[in-house]
């Protein structure tokens, strides 16, 4: 058999249509942002109050109200993919395999945590090899209104990941 000039000009031109086809899994993922997961008409200003400071340990208690605990129904199931920040809470070295997404650096730790309508606890079969705390980063699955309450603060949303991935900034 020969291989022709044209025949790897052929073969080669073939490979921009394979490349650009998006996969199946992709298609079936709504972007979504933070502001998504606040009910319509709640603004964020009037979740979070001026909260009060702890002396005795040290840190500052947020002050949430009633919208604090009101979430999207229509979430519930969803499949969606959105950016945030990762707090690792289990590890396996530098596995991670649960962790608090968040809607920015520090949350959680050096600041007091966003109300539980702004937070969500991923769990991944398949353990992401994290950089560091609060790792900017794409997170893809089915999304569930569930609260999840740990050491660090209270959550509102669950999911499990299908695909983690980390975010470029453009």
């Amino acid at each position: 058999m020969q291989i022709t000039r044209r025949a790897v000009l052929l073969g080669l031109a073939g490979l921009p249509v394979i490349g650009a086809q998006t996969p199946a899994w992709a298609t079936s993922f709504r972007t979504i942002t933070w502001e998504d997961l606040i009910p319509e008409g709640v603004p964020y200003s009037e979740i979070v109050g001026e909260g009060s400071y702890d002396e005795a340990n040290d840190t500052w208690l947020p002050d949430f109200d009633a919208n604090a605990y009101k979430f999207v129904d229509a979430l519930d199931g969803a499949q969606i993919r959105m950016p945030g920040y990762m707090l690792p809470l289990e590890t396996g070295g530098t596995r991670v395999t649960q962790f608090i997404l968040t809607p920015y650096v520090g949350a959680c730790i050096h600041v007091p945590p966003p109300p539980p309508n702004q937070l969500v606890f991923i769990t991944s079969q398949k353990p992401w090899r994290s950089a560091g705390m609060f790792e900017a980063v794409w997170v893809q699955g089915t999304i569930k209104v569930n609260p999840v309450s740990t050491n660090l603060a209270e959550i509102g949303y669950d999911m499990v990941a299908d695909e983690i991935e980390p975010y470029v900034w453009e």
